[in-house]
């Protein structure tokens, strides 16, 4: 038999590389606890961080969020533009512009009904609902502070002056409690009118009747708080004492957790598709054709090659006199005698009516055109 001592170089080859082979097991079995515990930190978030008890990430409606976006922005490239004198060229854009400030409203309105789905004891209402605007709710909330008339409530069958149609309404069946929204994509043009409290009047009138019209239309759903919020896309500072929340505040009216950074990445993802479709379509107006433009999709870029698109075409200064006899009077721009300038050879009629446009702007300014309130 023979020993192998520390001392003797076989010996010494046995300990380093028991030593090794121990080293690589601990550091193997502290790796594979690292990845699981990020790969739990990934999937759970940490409790004293979590407000909520439901949860939602952004690649879990991503899909969802996605197919939302690609009908919106379909829809927006399908409008077909009226004639329009004054915008000329330019009325395919200005068509646009309008179709987008009306179709976010209804991509966020679709996006929060998605988010409100993690949340199992939600229920949520936006078929156009018609809330009644009983007269006596109208009077009430003028003359009187909202907090003054907690636990007043109205029959929603009384005598009504019109009705209001809300963005959502999110029941919480736990809770017995109800939030009528609004969703504004921004609140700037609220800021110098009345409008905005005609709304909170409005929205006011129809919260007293609510829980009536809750328990008598929707299969005796009760609830006992009725809350009215006005979100604001834009997330500007809110003001909850008057109604106003921010967008990035969702969070606490579903509660979900989550909730306002999906709905941040949705806003930004339409909002570069959009930029995208402006772009194209200032570029076919002002007939800047390039071919680096990125695609949108399929469907819209198909949809949008169909409308009937105007061109610019830019034209230099001459001069043409009558009679080409006194044309030695004229400067170096006279083209007397000369075929007409303005002939580019083309037997289109339409072409007649653009040579008469010159000189077209150097830039095209896009912004959003201002909604009236739906009443």
């Amino acid at each position: 038999m023979t020993n192998l001592h520390s001392s003797s170089p076989a010996g010494e080859a046995l300990r380093v590389a028991s030593a090794a082979s121990s080293a690589f097991d601990n550091s193997t079995a502290s790796l594979s606890r690292r990845h699981f515990a990020e790969r739990l930190a990934v999937h759970a978030e940490p409790p004293v961080l979590r407000r909520h008890a439901h949860l939602v990430r952004c690649p879990d409606i991503e899909a969802d969020f996605d197919a939302l976006i690609d009908k919106a922005i379909a829809a927006i490239a399908e409008g077909e533009p009226i004639q329009d004198e004054i915008l000329g060229h330019y009325v395919n854009v200005a068509s646009l512009v309008r179709a987008v400030s009306f179709r976010e409203g209804k991509l966020l309105e679709q996006a929060v009904e998605r988010l409100a789905k993690v949340n199992p004891d939600l229920v949520v209402l936006m078929q156009s609902i018609k809330l009644p605007l009983v007269k006596a709710a109208i009077e009430a909330v003028a003359g009187n502070d909202w907090r003054q008339l907690d636990g007043v409530r109205l029959d929603c069958e009384a005598p009504a002056k019109g009705s209001y149609t809300p963005d959502l309404i999110l029941v919480n069946r736990a809770r017995h409690s109800a939030f009528v929204l609004d969703l504004k994509r921004s609140l700037a043009s609220y800021g110098d009118t009345s409008r905005l409290e005609e709304l909170k009047l409005k929205m006011l009138a129809s919260a007293m009747v609510l829980p009536d019209w809750l328990y008598k239309t929707q299969k005796r759903l009760m609830v006992e708080t009725v809350g009215v919020a006005i979100i604001d896309a834009a997330s500007r500072p809110s003001d909850h004492a008057a109604g106003v929340w921010a967008l990035s505040e969702i969070d606490d009216l579903l509660e979900i957790d989550g909730a306002a950074t999906c709905m941040a990445e949705l806003r930004l993802r339409f909002g570069r598709r959009v930029r995208q479709l402006l772009e194209a379509e200032a570029r076919r107006a002002l007939n800047i054709l390039d071919a680096a433009t990125p695609p949108l999709t399929s469907a819209s870029a198909s949809s949008t090659s169909s409308r009937r698109l105007g061109i610019l075409r830019a034209t230099r200064r001459v001069m043409i006199c009558d009679d080409a006899a006194c044309c030695d009077e004229h400067t170096s721009g006279c083209c007397c005698g000369e075929d007409d300038p303005f002939d580019d050879g083309r037997d289109d009629p339409e072409a007649e009516d653009d040579a008469a446009l010159s000189w077209p702007p150097q830039h095209i300014r896009v912004g959003f055109a201002r909604r009236l309130l739906d009443a």
